[in-house]
């Protein structure tokens, strides 16, 4: 009886096969991780050296290798990632005895700032949504310029979810329309208040369509309307507003909703509260509102604020 294969494809492939079979990750997602390791091995063999025998160096060398070629930190971070699944594959296997990755950090992505309509922008969106639903059309388009209308009132008012937002059922609206109850991430609830103008439009809408189950049904499979149909309206309404589509999506919405809150002085913790996000620092995206804000009132309030000594550096 020969030697079992060692070769880079034979553990490549086993890896593969574990992953689909024990774990039911998905076709692209196989094809991803081949992709990956395929890479990976390119390198190694440039080194003379095999998945079993290289070392920690070798992998950072090849992450810095991946930088060099204009990766992401998100992107090499992902090559980690299957790196890591596929040398404890090894280990469980007792191919080799170390896992080479265990001590090595994953590349930290930079968050870039969440794109933001300016107050005056939102106060845009809702002067033409109001001007439209005003005008002289049939009963049917009436009705659904009203659903597009409390859509968009709801999004801004709670800086919901699309997918939380969409699926509303109608015992969500809780006394008489002064708070919602949203059912988030991992089946978290959350009470959220609504402003005057979000519940009257509410109210309107609740006695003029007296909807069922859902909040904003629709025929589809899932019985409510598609989140896609709603960011297609609301793109629409931007680009008829002036406002470049590219800028305009719900996710935007809610971001406006998180920073003019900041801007107009809430705290942290209530804006997390009120977006669902289960851990403060998914919420500290917006902490350069705070600086901003904090800035202000230094320069606004400090009684020497107009006085302060410009300090230099002679070098003396």
């Amino acid at each position: 009886m020969g030697a079992p294969d060692r070769s880079p494809f034979y553990l490549s492939e086993s890896f593969l096969e574990m992953m689909s079979a024990e774990r039911g990750a998905a076709a692209n997602t196989i094809d991803a991780y081949r992709h990956d390791l395929e890479d990976y091995f390119s390198f190694l063999l440039k080194q003379k050296l095999t998945p079993l025998t290289s070392g920690r160096a070798d992998i950072v060398a090849y992450l810095s290798r991946l930088q060099s070629e204009g990766f992401s930190s998100a992107s090499a971070a992902r090559r980690l990632s299957t790196l890591r699944q596929f040398h404890r594959f090894l280990c469980a296997d007792q191919l080799r005895k170390d896992d080479p990755t265990s001590i090595i950090q994953s590349p930290k992505a930079t968050k870039g700032l969440p794109k933001v309509l300016s107050e005056q922008e939102v106060d845009r969106l809702f002067e033409l949504a109001e001007e439209e639903l005003g005008s002289d059309v049939s009963e049917k388009k009436r009705q659904a310029l009203l659903r597009f209308y409390v859509l968009l009132e709801l999004l801004y008012a709670t800086g919901m979810r699309v997918s939380e937002l969409v699926s509303l059922h109608r015992d969500s609206v809780m006394r008489d329309a002064h708070f919602l109850t949203i059912s988030g991430k991992g089946g978290r609830e959350r009470i959220v208040p609504l402003n005057d103008r979000a519940r009257d439009a509410l109210v309107v809408y609740l006695e003029e369509l007296a909807p069922g189950k859902f909040l904003f049904p629709a025929k589809g499979a899932s019985g409510y309307l598609s989140r896609q149909v709603f960011a297609r309206e609301l793109k629409a309404l931007g680009v008829r507003a002036g406002i470049d589509g590219a800028r305009l999506s719900p996710h935007v919405l809610r971001h406006a909703f998180a920073s003019h809150l900041l801007a107009g002085g809430a705290d942290l913790r209530v804006v997390q509260t009120l977006l669902g996000h289960a851990d403060i620092s998914t919420t500290q995206i917006y902490t350069h509102i705070l600086d901003e804000r904090l800035r202000q009132l230094v320069e606004g309030h400090h009684p020497l604020a107009d006085s302060l000594p410009v300090i230099k550096n002679d070098g003396g």
